[in-house]
């Protein structure tokens, strides 16, 4: 399980193409995806809840992970406020950190590419470390294929990639882009995220479940519907 690497993360490197280093899919699905990234990791930690409508730090004990830290830092001094409202307050500028981070670490490079005599920088993020990534693809092909709800962080991921609908990035096409839909609704239901099971019959703390729920229906909310 890869440990080290934050769900933001994560679900960055998912978006990225490997060999291009360019994002593969929406651009403002994937910065809701990682913004809900940030606040499932503080959940996880339990540094972070869901109550009465709105996102509450219940632990302001920093974790160690700078990103998650300064959002922690922020929602503490903070009022409480929706999951939606979170939701567009973070992700403004957070995928520029995210890649920044994985840069520093050497697990993508960043190539600027120059165009109109310097005025203009395209930046692209090809694959340094490819285990990364790999590791990550194989947690969730193994849950796409299993029959059992995996790990409280493995669910998580599946929830957000089939939130900000992320399934071609898995390298998916045709009938089975709905079927691996399908499958991560499957592991969103069973962990308890999606309301088709009770609290007291999921497969991970009620406490996660319950900001992982409000943040999914805030994306859904901010894509629209589906095509």
């Amino acid at each position: 399980m890869t440990t080290d690497v934050a769900l933001a993360e994560e679900l960055l490197l998912l978006g990225y193409d490997d060999k291009s280093g360019k994002a593969t899919g929406s651009r403002i699905g994937l910065d809701l995806g990682m913004a809900a990234a940030v606040l499932v990791e503080l959940a996880l930690a339990g540094r972070v809840a869901f109550s009465e409508g709105s996102m509450v730090v219940v632990d302001p004990t920093p974790t160690g992970n700078p990103i998650d830290d300064e959002v922690l830092a922020r929602m503490a001094a903070d009022t409480p406020h929706t999951p939606a409202s979170w939701l567009q307050r973070l992700r403004h500028g957070l995928r520029s950190r995210v890649l920044a981070d994985l840069v520093e670490r050497d697990i993508v490079c960043d190539i600027d590419e120059t165009a109109m005599d310097g005025y203009v920088h395209v930046h692209r993020y090809p694959s340094v470390d490819s285990t990364v990534e790999a590791g990550i693809r194989q947690r969730l092909a193994t849950a796409l294929t299993g029959d059992e709800v995996p790990d409280e962080r493995t669910a998580a991921l599946a929830t957000l990639v089939a939130a900000v609908r992320m399934e071609p990035a898995l390298g998916l096409t045709g009938a089975a882009v709905q079927d691996a839909h399908r499958r991560l609704e499957e592991i969103a239901g069973g962990a308890g995220f999606s309301g088709t099971v009770s609290l007291d019959s999921s497969t991970v703390r009620p406490s996660v479940a319950l900001v992982v729920a409000a943040l999914t229906r805030a994306i859904d909310a901010a894509l629209g519907a589906r095509a």
